[in-house]
């Protein structure tokens, strides 16, 4: 019945071992590992300290009276390459810990004894167990590690008795793996679209006058120009005009006020010529001048090979408030052969006229918006581009192209910009969907402020996606606010 029961005992301290300490141990020697129990363990982080809080129960271990056994948890990283220990526990044999209290009590040091966490006695044969409490600073390393406890045996003269190894606890301190929420962004609503067509009628001009001549030099081949694009918009059964806007510009030579005078007279001939050979109410034509055209003058001159094309430009942009006198210094440092060099290559250039075709475009179905997105996309909303989009399979030709157009004609979009960064997300390239959004997100846009988070975050600029997180979260997006507390837990394990 003895011999029974002593088996039943065996048994028993063998498979409390294993739930607590696990199989994984390594022995060598004499080790009280099976009989020491490590109960109510918790490891946790704690700002950048980990804390081991555990009770160490001797019950069952018979500690030999000249054994001195070392406990010692250690946080082993997840490959093994790195080790943390926590504070060392001591529990001496009765003879054993008498002959330390000598030696201590005659000053004689004893690092390991001097630096351990505690120093038990051990009573055999009665219940006994020590408060476990023991911090070391964090380690990124630490994630996904093991616990393990390292059993040291030192016999009557320091000598090695036995040297254990069991593992706790595995995995602990888990790395956190965030989970990200973005939404697609809807393309904003255009119920009245409104476009325009600028164009430079570069139409040459006789020295002070302003009259049109069709067959001056090569007005001819402008003024078909200007027709063709006027009757490109008119002709469409989609639109409708709402105004024609025309200004005349004039090259410098004059005093300011007589070039006023000029440019005003060339851009009322050349609404005239519009109205009459387009066939235009008059009435949707508003006519605009503005004299000289010292910034096309500057310009030019920026491109041209003018020797003394810098100190032109200086005097230009210093005397902005009176061109009359940044003529007159313009002129000082002139000579003739120069003069006639600007009046022959630069200021036939000045002299002419811009203008603005102004319209409103109907709204499509899906049959015409699949035509006219091929033949004119540019008439088309972003909503009736993603609606073409949605019309096909997302992996097909069809689609590929509507959203390629959607994004070269509403590059600037929330809704296009969103879905590029999206794409480069699921792509795994997290820095080309920064590129796409950084410095660019208006700031009343908190989903794509949102997504731009998701991609700071997924690029390892957390504390970037944090304050991206923490405005879009400012402006009620339920998806940032749930970002923001998974960007935390990475930050929280650096």
């Amino acid at each position: 019945m003895k011999t029974k029961l002593h088996i039943l005992c065996i048994v028993l301290l063998a498979s409390g071992l294993s739930a607590a300490a696990g199989t994984d141990g390594k022995d060598s020697g004499t080790s009280y590992l099976n009989a020491i129990r490590f109960d109510n363990r918790t490891l946790e982080k704690g700002g950048r300290e980990v804390t081991l809080d555990m009770d160490i129960v001797l019950d069952s271990a018979k500690i030999r009276t000249q054994h001195t056994v070392m406990l010692t948890p250690v946080l082993v990283s997840s490959d093994g390459s790195r080790e943390f220990p926590f504070g060392t526990v001591i529990v001496d044999g009765r003879a054993r810990h008498k002959v330390f209290m000598r030696k201590n009590a005659l000053k004689d040091l004893n690092p390991q004894r001097d630096s351990a966490l505690s120093i038990i006695l051990r009573k055999n044969n009665s219940e006994q167990e020590y408060a476990y409490l023991s911090s070391i600073p964090y380690d990124r390393a630490m994630l996904d590690g093991r616990l393990e406890i390292r059993e040291c045996v030192r016999g009557c003269i320091d000598c090695g008795e036995g040297d254990s190894t069991a593992v706790l606890e595995s995995p602990v301190l888990e790395k956190f793996i965030p989970q990200w929420k973005t939404s697609r962004i809807e393309p904003d609503p255009e119920p009245v679209k409104h476009r325009e067509e600028s164009r430079v009628a570069r139409l040459q001009f006789q020295w002070d006058k302003y009259d049109i001549l069709e067959n001056w030099q090569d007005n001819a081949a402008v003024l078909d120009t200007v027709t063709s694009s006027i009757a490109l918009v008119k002709d469409k059964d989609y639109i409708v005009i709402t105004g024609i806007y025309v200004a005349g510009y004039a090259s410098p030579e004059g005093t300011w006020e007589y070039n006023i005078r000029l440019s005003r007279n060339r851009a009322q001939s050349f609404a005239e010529y519009i109205a009459g050979h387009n066939d235009v109410d008059t009435s949707l034509i508003s006519v605009e001048w503005s004299g000289e055209d010292w910034d096309g003058f500057r310009h030019a001159l920026q491109r041209s090979s003018f020797p003394k094309k810098d100190d032109v430009i200086g005097i230009i942009d210093t005397f902005t408030e009176d061109r009359n006198e940044c003529e007159r210094r313009m002129m000082d440092i002139l000579s003739r052969e120069e003069y006639v060099w600007l009046l022959r290559n630069i200021y036939p250039y000045l002299r002419h006229c811009i203008y603005r075709v102004e319209y409103d475009v109907e709204g499509f179905d899906l049959d015409r918006a699949r035509t006219v997105i091929r033949e004119n996309p540019s008439d088309l909303s972003l909503q009736e581009m993603y609606m073409v989009a949605g019309s096909y399979e997302p992996d097909s030709v069809e689609y590929a192209y509507a959203m390629e157009t959607a994004a070269r004609h509403y590059p600037d979009s929330p809704a296009v910009m969103g879905d590029r960064a999206l794409a480069a997300l699921e792509e795994g390239d997290a820095g080309k969907a920064v590129s796409i959004l950084e410095g660019r997100v208006p700031e009343d846009r908190y989903e794509l402020m949102n997504i731009l988070g998701v991609a700071y975050a997924g690029a390892g600029e957390y504390e970037k996606a944090r304050e991206a997180f923490e405005k879009a979260a400012g402006g009620e997006c339920a998806n940032a606010r749930y970002n923001l507390g998974q960007v935390l837990g990475v930050i929280d394990q650096l």
